[in-house]
């Protein structure tokens, strides 16, 4: 019985490639983080939302709902700007339908924000008052 030659596909599990994945991802993280000003004010935010849950002591449950918004906002921002250069990679010229695809991906970031704004402040409104 012959012995049969292992055929390789795009569809084989290898670590290498996984490896490289990531790799892929992490420039595209960069990518966003350098020339995406809105996001480094969710970064900003983020870094204050971790500062004031440090010296406010939020229990593990409200790190968990701050931890899944600042996910949820950075997210909503990254997926903004792969469609904002997709957009104008397939339509160069302004076009009325380009341009509002981009607002709607835009709303989902506000409307992340939003969301993130409202868990915060159900979270820290009580303990400061509580301070003050």
């Amino acid at each position: 019985m012959p012995i049969k030659e292992k055929k390789t596909s795009k569809y084989n599990f290898s670590i290498v490639q996984r490896m490289k994945s990531f790799g892929y991802a992490f420039n595209g993280l960069k990518h966003a983080v350098v020339t995406q000003h809105n996001m480094w004010i969710h970064l900003i935010a983020a870094a204050l939302v971790v500062l004031f849950g440090s010296l406010l002591k939020v229990s593990l449950t409200e790190w968990l709902l701050l931890v899944f918004a600042i996910g949820l906002v950075i997210s909503t921002e990254i997926f903004n700007s792969a469609i904002e250069l997709l957009t104008d990679l397939v339509s160069p010229d302004e076009h009325p339908k380009a341009g509002l695809v981009k607002d709607v991906a835009a709303g989902a970031v506000l409307v992340a924000a939003i969301t993130a704004f409202i868990i915060g402040l159900l979270i820290f409104a009580p303990k400061i008052y509580a301070i003050i």
